[in-house]
């Protein structure tokens, strides 16, 4: 399954200097930075929406939090081609973390 970040990876790169008339992610990307957090911001209410939703709600709902979760995963994605990071820094980071309590993690950061 992480070949998809693989394959999202690439044509992050490849639509980062595409037309933004012809590419979504090359037009988030001619907007600028403040445009693709404005998009992650917008994602995440979304998923915190269907997350309170899904709750109580049925498979429709939990699908819902599914695909707002891809959603907020992407426009992350997108930010950090952006600024040039590679999300494989992400998941070195996780792993870094992992084994490790949350509450030593967050007390060993810089202030």
């Amino acid at each position: 399954m992480s070949d998809i970040l693989e394959r999202l990876h690439d044509v992050l790169e490849q639509r980062r200097v595409a037309d933004p008339e012809t590419s979504y992610v090359a037009a988030l990307h001619h907007k600028g930075l403040n445009k693709i957090l404005e998009k992650i911001g917008e994602e995440a209410t979304e998923t915190l929406l269907a997350a309170k939703d899904a709750q109580d709600g049925g498979e429709a709902e939990r699908q819902a939090v599914i695909a707002e979760t891809a959603d907020l995963w992407f426009h992350s994605l997108v930010m950090l081609s952006h600024l040039e990071l590679d999300h494989r820094m992400v998941l070195d980071e996780l792993a870094r973390r992992f084994g490790l309590s949350g509450h030593d993690e967050k007390a060993a950061r810089p202030q």
